[in-house]
């Protein structure tokens, strides 16, 4: 039985985009139910998703404000362990990792990442997102979409790439 409970903690995937999407929301203020509809999740998703991040200490206590040291070192050191992924078959979707902005104009790659997607414009690997809902959700938030495919790039690239990632993320995240 308490095994079950302590399960109940463990980080998700949504956990990761909710907090990327509290980050790239800056100084703008926010409540459960908008990022609940922003991230086409529902209110008690979002809410036990910041409970897990409080418990993680990723969150504060009033679960408003990112730990952006925590959550920084968590994304460069366990993100791909904790989700990791692996590229599948040629689809078609949304850019991602380092075949997407900020990445692409940094690295020159022959191989495309795309989160699958049928309104989607490229053809690559598909890359399956930390979350169901993040694509439509990205393409109506750029400084979202662009943290999500450097995590992304993290989940998937070689050494150079992940490297270059996690130098911008770290930037990002810090810096916001």
């Amino acid at each position: 039985m308490q095994y079950m409970a302590l399960a109940k903690n463990n980080l998700k995937p949504q956990d990761v985009v909710i907090l990327l999407k509290i980050i790239a929301l800056g100084k703008k203020s926010w409540f459960h139910h908008t990022l609940a509809q922003e991230l086409g999740m529902s209110q008690s998703e979002v809410s036990q998703s910041l409970n897990r991040s409080k418990y993680a200490g990723l969150i504060d206590d009033a679960r408003k404000k990112v730990n952006k040291i925590a959550f920084t070192e968590f994304l460069l050191n366990g993100v791909a362990y904790a989700f990791p992924q692996q590229p599948g078959a040629l689809v078609r979707g949304v850019l991602t990792a380092h075949a997407a902005e900020p990445l692409s104009s940094i690295i020159k790659a022959n191989e495309k990442y795309v989160w699958p997607y049928a309104k989607g414009l490229e053809r690559g690997q598909a890359i399956e997102p930390l979350y169901s809902t993040i694509v439509e959700a990205s393409l109506k938030d750029r400084d979202l979409y662009e943290l999500l495919t450097m995590v992304d790039a993290i989940r998937v690239g070689r050494v150079r790439e992940k490297e270059i990632a996690k130098k911008e993320l770290q930037k990002r995240i810090l810096n916001a």
